[in-house]
């Protein structure tokens, strides 16, 4: 149960999918009190592990009212992370394809606007602060600083705050109290968690099976071509060090050079590559277990999101579905991070005494 329900603070969280973002605020007892995503999908795992209400609603067709609504007379945080799949560099040649996903961060301005919250965090790809590309994020922070708040932002390398992946992210912060940056790292690359730390302890399994005593401990099965591909396959090695006879022939070709981490193992010692929608397939990156033949499970990728080990992920069995629970892991927001972000939230909210503990 969330210590601060009768705080006089409330967060919200826009694009919550199954709540990362808000598992790092409820990690640091705010009164997440409610989530918006239009995936159904996610409404059993957001609410029960994180206390809150789940929305299945177009964050595109909401309005400030509806918001104001349920922050009721609490101190407002606004906090989201708008699908980040439309500013990727694939996603910015054809957006014709998908044009409404583009204005999704404008929707997101637009219910600031309405709602005029206290605070506001936006998460999201690094790529948005290349203004040559995208004009979105200045658009942004410019409505940001013409409704006077002050902004910073900053890209983020996910391992200099414990996150065992080498993800980078734009944070934004907001606040109409004053100055507002997020707190100083806290791990220096000597210092990083690594492969090994997260995931060496857990019980080996083979491709195709999984650990009795965790279900979510699945590792996907690999045709006999792909078991002797990532048997030719050494630590933090790739496709590249295969005899000729088991390589693609698209990897022969000279685009081919570009994939080099497909079919690759990680490195025990160094963090994980960042986690994607397909990280349990082991042709789709380096998502290949350090030594044991197959790719990673479900469970290793919510641990390297750092989803804690009592994250729920599904019902029952009989509604357990391991691609759809891949894609959810792989879209979240890592918690840690969620957490790094409203620790810097809660620190700027004692400095103009507006944090209560409760």
């Amino acid at each position: 149960m969330n210590m601060q329900k009768k705080s006089n603070i409330a967060v919200i969280d826009l694009f919550c999918g199954i709540g990362g973002l808000s598992q790092g605020f409820v990690m640091e007892d705010f009164n997440v009190i409610s989530g918006y995503d239009n995936d159904i999908s996610c409404k059993f795992t957001y609410e029960t592990n994180n206390d809150a209400t789940f929305h299945a609603e177009d964050v595109s067709k909401l309005n400030g009212k509806t918001l104001n609504q349920e922050f009721g007379k609490n101190l407002k945080i606004l906090v989201g992370c708008a699908p980040c799949q439309p500013f990727s560099s694939y996603s910015f040649r054809v957006k014709d394809k998908d044009p409404d996903k583009m204005n999704l961060l404008y929707s997101f301005s637009r219910l600031i606007e309405e709602t005029q919250p206290t605070i506001v965090s936006m998460e999201n790809v690094p790529q948005l602060v290349d203004f040559s590309k995208f004009t979105i994020f200045r658009d942004f922070y410019d409505k940001l600083k013409l409704l006077g708040y002050f902004v910073s932002y900053k890209v983020v390398f996910c391992p200099d705050y414990g996150i065992p992946q080498r993800r980078r992210r734009l944070v934004l912060l907001a606040s109409k109290l004053g100055k507002i940056s997020l707190i100083p790292t806290t791990h220096t690359s000597e210092k990083y968690v690594t492969v090994k730390d997260v995931i060496g302890k857990l019980q080996p399994v083979k491709a195709g099976e999984y650990d009795i005593n965790d279900p979510l401990h699945r590792a996907r099965k690999l045709s006999d071509l792909n078991l002797r591909r990532i048997r030719a396959t050494k630590e933090g090695d790739g496709w590249k060090s295969w005899s000729q006879e088991l390589v693609l022939e698209c990897f022969k070709k000279p685009s081919g050079k570009s994939y080099g981490s497909v079919y690759g193992r990680m490195k025990w010692n160094e963090p994980a590559p960042t986690m994607t929608t397909h990280c349990t397939g082991l042709g789709n990156g380096r998502f290949g277990h350090p030594e044991q033949d197959r790719a990673i499970t479900l469970r290793e990728a919510a641990l390297f999101q750092t989803f804690p080990m009592d994250y729920k992920f599904y019902e029952s069995l009989d509604k357990y579905n391991p691609s759809v629970i891949c894609k959810q892991i792989g879209n979240a927001v890592p918690p840690r991070l969620g957490q790094v972000i409203a620790q810097s939230i809660k620190e700027h909210l004692k400095q103009y005494d507006k944090y209560e503990n409760s």
